[in-house]
């Protein structure tokens, strides 16, 4: 085999690797992966280049070159940076990078994200896992692959990027208030082997110290309370409105209703009355780091 065949064979086994699959369902994500990839296959054209060369030179499989091009497959920087060097086409395709960064995750991972943003109070409550907005990469990427059916290694990486993504809640300035409730089950249940929940729980008490963040367990050992069904999310927003969810009522649909509002921050309150205080919490936490529980 010539060095031009293997090289060509390695291209073609990667090419399903590099890029992410686009939601059918998400109309605007499949409009802008569409424009930006008709953007690219006409300068591509207008530069004399045949689909397999162009993927020879930026390093893709002849496949994922079409794929791109036709608006099926999400495009990673790296790509869209090669490919503005080698078409010469003078920063045109890397600036495209600002809108495909926006529609690379899920569509409900945007629609939430954008509501975190936005809120100046958001309370968590979440009966079977350590929620989202806390988890480390490592343990989100463990959740991920144990899923059933499994995911690909591509969705994977993906999601574990757009759930890093969120975290910027905690960068915002000004700071939201942000109240977490837990489950003493989640923080002891060793996801990812005893280096990655370590890490996760040393994550915990790097949130749980910040100056605009609750943080609080809820003991194995008590009573039944409202948050038995599962999550529980209210985010209130500076004009005065509010948006929440709960897995055990309004059939698990956001809802901005004041009377169903009401009932979800009777739930979360409750809830967070009978947790550990979050000194306790806290404190809980480092003994369990420590060995001690």
């Amino acid at each position: 085999m010539s060095a031009v065949e293997a090289e060509a064979g390695r291209l073609k086994e990667e090419a399903d690797e590099p890029g992410w699959e686009v939601d059918p369902d998400d109309e605007w994500g499949v409009a802008v992966i569409t424009t930006v990839g008709r953007q690219l296959k006409l300068r591509r054209e207008a530069a004399g280049m045949r689909a397999a060369e162009f993927g020879r030179a930026v390093g893709y499989g002849e496949d994922m070159v079409y794929k791109i091009e036709g608006g099926k497959r999400i495009p990673r920087q790296e790509f869209l940076d090669r490919a503005d060097e080698v078409l010469d086409a003078g920063g045109l395709l890397s600036a495209a990078w600002e809108d495909v960064k926006k529609v690379r995750y899920p569509k409900t991972v945007r629609d939430i994200a954008k509501l975190e943003a936005r809120a100046v109070e958001i309370g968590v409550y979440v009966c079977n896992s350590i929620s989202g907005l806390l988890q480390t990469p490592e343990h989100a990427r463990t959740l991920f692959r144990a899923a059933q059916p499994p995911y690909s290694a591509s969705d994977v990486e993906r999601m574990v990027a757009a759930r890093m993504e969120r975290r910027t809640v905690f960068e915002r300035d000004p700071a939201p208030s942000i109240s977490f409730v837990l489950e003493e089950a989640t923080v002891q249940r060793e996801v990812g082997g005893t280096m990655v929940w370590r890490q996760q729980l040393e994550r915990l008490l790097e949130v749980g110290r910040l100056h605009n963040v609750t943080l609080q367990v809820m003991p194995t050992r008590t009573e039944a309370h409202p948050g038995v069904d599962g999550r529980i999310e209210v985010l209130k927003f500076a004009d005065g409105t509010a948006v929440g969810r709960s897995d055990g009522a309004f059939n698990g649909r956001p809802t901005s209703d004041p009377k169903q509002l009401r009932i979800l921050e009777l739930r979360y309150s409750t809830i967070r009355a009978q947790a550990f205080s979050p000194r306790e919490s806290l404190a809980f936490i480092e003994q369990l780091l420590l060995g001690e529980t």
